[in-house]
């Protein structure tokens, strides 16, 4: 029997990871796919040749990329949000979910708060309320409109929130003890032991800002404006090739193989951050999701 058992659970074992292969497998395909496309030629990505390796093999939609000034401004500006936004949220987040961590004891007014927070989360004013919102406050065309509506992720808060809950009552205890008042508490000791759970939420907002598209399309008129997301979307209904392009280009240059080099390069910053963070990303989403 015991054999029995063990050769059982080295058989479910196989089939479960040949199940994540086979999962881990569907997701990377569409990747390799635009990578091979975008380094492949114009016949071949014409005559759909392309599957998941390069076929004529070349560098010429990046070299194409890389005169393109419109992607570099958007890129830019996407960044700018990145860091700017990221920021925000890591402050707000902070200041909003350490105090409504408290017991009702500390802060009394805590459930009044929470439920206006997940009310923002069920019911929203609308698109066009918050449109003349952000008009009204001359946001639009600046890069304002892309971070302060988005300054405050409740999902993010409720998360770093359940963290802080976690964390042994007792060291808040020694702290008082200690003379520490509640913004040296929350600095040298809440912040470090939450460290997991704020590098969780902060790649959240990272990755929600660098791949947001549609409010730079409608709050953004000038073209050296929009974020590069926007760009790419804008990809699809207007042309890439420029005015001074050259007659000769025109012969290598391809729509198919250019748009995928763009979303390659678009990617890449993503997969550069996420493994920094990644050791983070499990451990942290567990310790802010269960409270004793």
């Amino acid at each position: 029997m015991p054999l029995t058992g063990k050769r059982g659970i080295r058989t479910t074992d196989i089939i479960l990871t040949l199940i994540m292969l086979l999962v881990t497998l569907l997701c990377l395909l569409p990747l390799i796919y635009v990578i091979s496309l975008s380094f492949s030629g114009k016949s071949a990505a014409a005559s759909g040749a392309v599957t998941l390796f390069p076929v004529d093999f070349t560098f010429y939609s990046y070299e194409y990329m890389f005169k393109d000034s419109r992607f570099f401004d958007a890129f830019g500006v996407s960044v700018k949000r990145v860091l700017l936004g990221g920021a925000i949220n890591f402050v707000l987040t902070i200041l909003m979910a350490y105090p409504l961590a408290k017991e009702r004891l500390e802060f009394r007014s805590r459930d009044i708060y929470m439920w206006v927070i997940v009310f923002t989360m069920m019911f929203t004013g609308g698109l066009i309320p918050w449109y003349m919102v952000v008009k009204s406050l001359h946001l639009t065309d600046t890069i304002w409109a892309l971070v302060l509506p988005t300054a405050v992720p409740i999902f993010n808060v409720i998360l770093l929130m359940n963290f802080f809950r976690s964390l042994p009552k007792e060291i808040n205890e020694s702290a008082k003890m200690d003379g520490a008042g509640p913004w040296r508490t929350l600095i040298t000791i809440a912040v470090p032991l939450a460290m997991p759970a704020i590098a969780t939420v902060t790649l959240f907002s990272i990755v929600s800002h660098w791949n947001a598209f549609f409010d730079g399309l409608i709050l953004m008129n000038k073209q050296h404006n929009i974020p590069l997301q926007t760009y790419i979307q804008q990809l699809v209904v207007a042309p890439s090739i420029s005015s001074s392009t050259r007659p000769e280009d025109l012969i290598n240059f391809s729509q198919r193989t250019f748009n995928a080099a763009k979303i390659v390069v678009t990617m890449l910053p993503i997969l550069i951050i996420y493994p920094f963070l990644q050791r983070y990303f499990v451990h942290g989403i567990t310790l802010g999701s269960v409270k004793e």
